[in-house]
């Protein structure tokens, strides 16, 4: 009777909330777009996982099955297994271990200040701008940036110049 009304009884049965990747999804989306909540997925990568995971794109994510829950963990875990290739991740050639790899969530931020706390450590031009809270990535600062290097401090008229010269003297 339900069905005569145009109501889908499958929809009673979503789940608001999925758990993948340490990460609430939003259980009314399209698993390829939920995916792009979890930090560090992109559209390019969601839509890979969910090809290597065989599950349909536009699949709500509160109907998905806790088996394809747990394939679209394990393809996140390891996506070089699954056929993902190596320039769609996002830490390619780590410096420490020399493999691509793809990191999300805590591991993506932990991996970040830790290549951050070498480049300070090694005093290497970008390090050294990150100690002093500089932009690093080579802007203007004249105009920019006044948080990072204090009140902005605007054009003396000559006559306050001379009495802030006097003083000094």
């Amino acid at each position: 009777m339900a069905e005569e009304f145009g109501i889908n009884m499958a929809e009673d049965k979503i789940r608001q909330l999925v758990r993948i990747g340490n990460t609430d999804l939003d259980g009314n989306k399209p698993i390829v777009h939920a995916l792009r909540k979890i930090k560090g997925l992109g559209f390019s990568f969601a839509k890979a996982v969910c090809y290597s995971a065989n599950t349909e794109l536009n699949q709500k994510t509160g109907l998905l099955t806790d088996i394809q829950i747990q394939k679209i963990e394990e393809v996140l875990k390891n996506p070089a297994k699954y056929g993902i290739p190596a320039w769609m991740f996002n830490r390619r050639k780590d410096p420490d271990t020399g493999e691509d790899m793809h990191l999300v969530t805590s591991e993506l931020d932990f991996a970040k200040s830790n290549d951050i706390r070498l480049l300070k450590k090694i005093k290497a031009y970008r390090g050294v701008r990150h100690m002093y809270g500089l932009p690093v990535r080579g802007q203007r600062t004249r105009s920019n940036f006044r948080r990072n290097k204090g009140k902005p401090m605007g054009v003396l008229r000559n006559k306050a110049a001379k009495a802030a010269q006097a003083e000094k003297k």
